[in-house]
């Protein structure tokens, strides 16, 4: 695969771009093949030292710039984006495996959300509290202070940018890690932000040994924010870390994203759309739909259309225009899916389509549909984070909501029905951060994204990613 435009890669650190020479490296592999293509250089602790103190003095400065100098940055780094939106996408599918349909909407996603930020910056409002004559008291809100960032390798562009965008238009200076898998991505958003016009030191971008770079940035009195996208296992570990210093966080982690169909949903309709959004990006989005509650008097019918859809889809090259899903983006994958496949086979569940590997090269998995999956086998439990469909069949809405409720994950969940009081029911029933009924559209720069109970706190988008990076103020004058 041709590779001779994808960048060298380097780290970011006050102003700097450091490449390689001399440094630790981890190798870069293509989703697609298997094989190794390029060497990321991994951050010493002297270079953490070095992005903390310009973290430091970047934010006692970018904390008092105008909402129109950060909003000018914000819009200048989306019509940059844009404007690379070719070379952009083309790098995520080569670190990521994702189709180059799939890596251009990200691209324009991450835009559309650094131009809602850039708006925002004018909206950051406060009140004035009832007094009398003579007195006055305020209620505003400030930066928080330096932002340590962690983005996992799923959304290569959109990620970082979620992780940016919020905090530059508060007023933060941030601290980004990005997925070692996919460094290019977070590099060419960087390079976006810094060519529109950002300060130096107002973002750092380093790669690291994941454990030894955050252990090093929570421990340091300058961050005082931290935001995490990944496992619940993970965020269960640097929620622990920030909380030695009562650091504030903000937590998107694991989901397993029930599908309630009733029995007056329109499929025709419903299946389209649930089979684009579930085997988009290779089933490895953390709000996928996933375990599909089909009311008894359609789940045969859905699964007969579901299955034509699947018999549709062509996996193959990210790069190649006739594929519809890439590879999925790393070694790990494939064996954790065909594991959890297995199992749910073992236990009783029926094999409608794919459940193997494809191919000799790089890391393909058939689309896969499960039928009449039992609530005791594993991928009943475990978010698979892969082109995997399970189906189980319901009668009741009470027996539903249960089923969707009974897991200690809450980030997305989907439902169908054409009952209006229905939908207003279900939608206040099911335990998530995000629901969306007769749609798929879960996200949006306006809206907030975040989950509940073990898929996190806090939320990013919408003006709640913004103020996520503010620190409420009390002022009372006599």
């Amino acid at each position: 695969m041709e590779t001779s435009h994808y960048p060298p890669l380097a780290l970011f650190i006050d102003g700097a771009w450091i490449g390689a020479k001399g440094r630790r490296t981890h190798e870069v592999i293509n989703p697609a093949t298997g094989a190794p293509f390029a060497h990321l250089p991994l951050a010493e602790a002297a270079d953490l030292d070095l992005a903390l103190a310009s973290a430091d003095r970047a934010f006692r400065l970018w904390r008092h710039a105008g909402a129109d100098q950060r909003a000018g940055v914000l819009r200048g780094a989306a019509s940059l984006l844009r404007a690379r939106i070719d070379a952009i996408a083309t790098c995520a599918v080569l670190e990521q495996g994702k189709t180059l349909a799939e890596a251009k909407t990200e691209v324009l996603m991450s835009a559309a959300l650094f131009d809602f930020y850039a708006e925002e910056t004018r909206r950051l409002y406060g009140r004035v509290l009832v007094r009398p004559t003579g007195q006055r008291s305020m209620v505003t809100s400030e930066p928080i202070g330096p932002v340590a960032a962690f983005a996992p390798w799923n959304f290569p562009i959109n990620n970082p940018a979620r992780k940016l965008g919020g905090p530059i238009a508060a007023g933060c200076s941030v601290i980004l890690k990005p997925a070692e898998e996919a460094p290019a991505s977070a590099m060419a958003v960087v390079q976006a932000l810094v060519d529109a016009g950002l300060p130096s030191g107002v973002v750092q971008l380093v790669f690291g040994v994941p454990d030894e770079v955050s252990r090093h940035l929570l421990a340091s009195p300058i961050i005082r924010k931290m935001s995490f996208t990944g496992s619940t296992v993970v965020g269960r570990h640097l929620a622990r870390l920030a909380a030695d210093r009562t650091i504030r966080t903000t937590l998107e982690l694991g989901g397993h994203a029930p599908v309630i169909l009733f029995d007056d949903a329109d499929l025709d309709r419903a299946v389209p759309l649930l089979a684009a959004s579930k085997f988009r990006n290779a089933g490895q989005v953390c709000v996928s739909p996933t375990r599909f509650y089909v009311q008894d008097a359609i789940h045969d019918r859905f699964v007969a259309a579901m299955s034509e859809r699947i018999g549709a889809i062509r996996p193959g090259d990210g790069l190649d225009p006739q594929s519809t899903m890439g590879p999925m983006a790393n070694i790990r994958r494939p064996a954790a899916v065909s594991a959890l496949v297995a199992d749910a086979v073992a236990q009783g569940a029926r094999l409608a389509q794919g459940g193997e590997p494809i191919g000799q090269g790089g890391y393909f998995w058939q689309p896969t549909m499960l039928t009449d999956v039992p609530a005791t086998a594993r991928i009943m439990q475990e978010e698979p984070f892969g082109p995997v469909i399970m189906t189980a069949r319901f009668s009741s809405f009470d027996e539903v909501v249960e089923q969707a409720n009974r897991l200690p994950f809450g980030l997305a969940a989907y439902a169908f029905t054409e009952n209006g009081r229905r939908a207003n029911l279900i939608a206040d029933a099911i335990e998530a951060g995000m629901v969306a009924v007769n749609t798929t559209a879960i996200g949006a720069a306006d809206a907030p994204f975040g989950g509940v109970k073990e898929s996190g706190h806090g939320s990013e988008d919408g003006p709640e990613g913004v103020m996520a990076c503010r620190i409420t103020k009390a002022i009372h004058i006599a």
